[in-house]
């Protein structure tokens, strides 16, 4: 359900809610941007532990809960009252899932993100390799049992942001992870290797809206701190295959490697959301925000088109200062 409002002047508004928004600054201007070339007047709050968080440079923050609290659904409904929430907007994995079970038990805002059911099934590396498999997608190729052929690498099944993983190059390292592999997915590593994101939007209505493919030049915690658009047609070729076959909808960041020994393009992971990259893909022409807005409105967002390769971002630190 749509929920937008006229003011006196005409103009329709929205509040978005960011869930874990604390450092998407540059996303937040890019979403007021869109909001005033649309007639949309946007309010943004984010949903967040503490006060003290960059976005509040753009918004208001709103004290919220963990996303495994008992009660999140219900705190959540009460902000949304309060506040005359329209829009969820999540940026980190555990909001996603939390954005779809509001979306089942509610009816009062809208998100742009797949449902609970399937986000949880990406954010497990080892059941989404098997629907990635299924689905007939090239992937890695998962270690399944049997002599292990290295090197190899291992994912914590439910981690993210780069965190816990192992490259295996040999029986002892491989025997460390073995007694818990089932914590683990375990593929074929390729140490000659490029990896690309692909920035997608997919609309309420099932219209892929934008394929935005950047390779990742440069990552620190996890996260690209530069990244440049590409002309890659393959890879345009296989993102669109995959938000078929999987049924995808909403903001959602494919990553892809490339072995560069045999020119073979495979999916590693989607994540649902929009990656913290998005903003490349945003300046060099694919205008996400407006297409969100667009979406909560119910209006016919317009399509991508002459997304610009070679548009590079560097990301760096900046202070919001609070007197706490």
């Amino acid at each position: 359900m749509e929920k937008h409002s006229d003011d006196t002047g005409g103009r329709k508004s929205l509040n978005v809610l960011f869930l874990g928004g604390a450092k998407r600054v540059s996303f937040g201007r890019k979403l007021l941007e869109a909001g005033e070339r649309l007639g949309i007047d946007v309010k943004i709050y984010s949903y967040e532990l503490e006060a003290e968080v960059p976005v509040a440079l753009i918004g208001g923050v709103i004290i919220g809960r963990r996303w495994n609290a008992f009660d999140i659904l219900d705190h959540l409904h009460q902000v949304v009252g309060a506040y005359h929430i329209d829009v969820l907007l999540p940026f980190v994995d555990g909001a996603i899932s939390i954005a779809g079970a509001y979306m089942a038990t509610y009816s009062d805002v809208w998100a742009p993100v797949v449902s609970s059911g399937k986000a949880d099934t990406l954010f497990d590396k080892v059941l989404s390799a098997r629907e990635f498999e299924a689905a007939g997608l090239d992937i890695p190729q998962t270690y399944t049992g049997g002599r292990p052929v290295f090197p190899l690498i291992a994912k914590p099944r439910r981690g993210s942001a780069s965190k816990g993983i192992h490259v295996i190059d040999g029986v002892n390292e491989f025997k460390k992870i073995s007694k818990i592999a089932d914590e683990y997915l375990i593929q074929t590593y390729y140490p000659e290797r490029e990896e690309y994101t692909v920035d997608c939007y997919i609309s309420r209505r099932g219209e892929t809206l934008c394929i935005s493919p950047r390779k990742r030049v440069e990552v620190v915690g996890g996260e690209v701190s530069r990244s440049v658009t590409v002309d890659y047609p393959e890879l345009l070729e296989a993102s669109a295959r995959a938000i078929e076959r999987l049924g995808l909808r909403g903001a959602i960041t494919l990553q892809y490697l490339r072995d560069m020994t045999t020119n073979r393009l495979m999916l590693m992971e989607i994540n649902p959301r929009l990656g913290g990259g998005v903003v490349c893909s945003i300046h060099a022409g694919a205008d996400i925000p407006a297409m969100i807005l667009s979406d909560a409105v119910g209006d016919v967002a317009e399509k991508a088109t002459g997304i610009r390769p070679g548009t590079m971002i560097c990301r760096y630190f900046e202070e919001a200062v609070f007197n706490v």
